[in-house]
């Protein structure tokens, strides 16, 4: 074989490589989205939307947000009584689930950092705490 023939078929690896490497998609948080697929999809919608007035959305959500410190629980034991979220007062029971710590973590940083919000990351310890702290 020539040397522009192995040059050339090493320049069309590379670049078939290179292709493919930047065409897959990298989802973060993977399990976070599953779960919350599974379970909270229904009613906070696929855009994390919300259902009209019924169930308060969790894109842009000032809630969530702000009590960062309440979702592991609110997870975990599920919420009722009002809620005011981004100015509309929401007074529908939410259960609760008993997700594992590694479960919450997860679908707490998916949502955290899915629909344009930008909440941060929290550590399995702090769920953890956050849990065992839950009222």
């Amino acid at each position: 074989m020539k040397v522009k023939n192995k040059v050339f078929c090493l320049v069309v690896i590379l670049v078939s490589f290179m292709t493919a490497l930047t065409s897959c998609k990298h989802e973060t948080y993977m399990q976070g989205k599953q779960l919350y697929e599974a379970h909270c999809n229904n009613c906070h919608m696929e855009d994390g939307v919300g259902l009209a007035k019924l169930i308060p959305p969790l894109a842009n959500s000032d809630y969530l947000k702000d009590n960062q410190d309440k979702i592991a629980c609110i997870l975990r034991n599920g919420q009722n009584g009002e809620v005011m979220v981004n100015g509309v007062m929401y007074n529908q029971e939410m259960p609760g689930k008993k997700y594992t710590e590694v479960q919450i973590t997860n679908i707490i940083n998916y949502i955290n950092n899915e629909w344009g919000n930008d909440y941060g990351v929290v550590r399995l310890e702090d769920c953890t705490k956050a849990i065992r702290n839950c009222k």
